[in-house]
């Protein structure tokens, strides 16, 4: 009788194990979730790309470090959402480094704490929206941004923040709050959506 097809779980762990047509299948399997990751991050498709391989490669190499905690396809998630976060910071210091030689101020310092919301491509998003992102806490603009920009779940969110699910909720309520407050109520549907999300 032919051997049945690895589900999932085995296939991991068959890569845990060193077989590399398992991890092959693995990473196939997940290049499409972890490409569009980056790309909502970083809205430029050739750096999607690129990070989406730098991605794969850094779950290539840890995926012995999975101890199955969260689902794979979440750990990946991280992998993915922690490498395009490392690749802006690295375009932050570029950044500021210019700047830093253009304007000879060496009262400038180059911070570790990027603010992804001022990197995502916002083709869809309004001036005035992401002028009152920059202007609230980053913490509330962080979660925010990560459930009704990316749009991730409430427990992913916790996941890669690192804090409780009721904290979550709490920075995207307050947040949501602010940015009314800011933008002086819903005033259009794009509004509406960074506001009066769901509630779960």
């Amino acid at each position: 009788m032919a051997n049945e097809p690895l589900n999932d779980s085995e296939l991991v762990q068959r890569a845990q194990e060193g077989d590399r047509d398992a991890l092959g299948v693995v990473l196939q399997a997940q290049y499409q979730r972890v490409f569009a990751v980056c790309y909502r991050m970083l809205g430029d498709r050739s750096s999607a790309e690129d990070q989406s391989q730098e991605a794969l490669l850094r779950i290539a190499r840890g995926i012995t470090t999975f101890e199955g905690n969260s689902t794979f396809g979440t750990w990946c998630h991280r992998v993915a959402t922690t490498t395009c976060l490392d690749e802006l910071r690295r375009q932050r210091r570029r950044l500021l480094t210019t700047s830093l030689t253009q304007d000879d101020d060496s009262d400038l310092e180059i911070s570790d704490d990027v603010d992804i919301t001022t990197s995502i491509e916002w083709s869809d998003v309004r001036a005035d929206i992401r002028s009152a992102l920059d202007a609230i806490p980053i913490e509330f603009a962080r979660a925010v941004v990560m459930r009704d920009v990316l749009e991730l779940d409430y427990v992913d969110i916790a996941e890669l923040s690192g804090i409780a699910l009721g904290t979550v909720k709490s920075r995207i309520s307050r947040g949501r709050a602010l940015l009314a407050e800011l933008l002086g109520g819903n005033r259009d549907g794009d509004v509406e959506r960074l506001t009066n999300g769901d509630e779960q």
